[in-house]
């Protein structure tokens, strides 16, 4: 049974939701008059872009090292 994603929709997926976490949890910082009223814990949420991103640099990698 084959996986119906490849390795490049899954590194586009990582790269996309990375992104938006990242502009997320800026948005929500720097606004200070509504910082108060959001419940989301912000150095959860950029730890979680985070580790998107460095998902994303793995699948990178795995995509250099396979063969063509």
């Amino acid at each position: 049974m084959d996986f119906p994603l490849s390795v490049s929709d899954i590194s586009l997926w990582l790269a996309v939701m990375a992104i938006i976490l990242l502009i997320a949890s800026e948005l929500i910082s720097s606004s200070m008059e509504y910082s108060r009223n959001i419940m989301i814990d912000k150095r959860r949420l950029r730890l979680v872009a985070v580790v998107l991103g460095i998902s994303f640099m793995i699948t990178v990698v795995v995509r250099l090292l396979q063969p063509i």
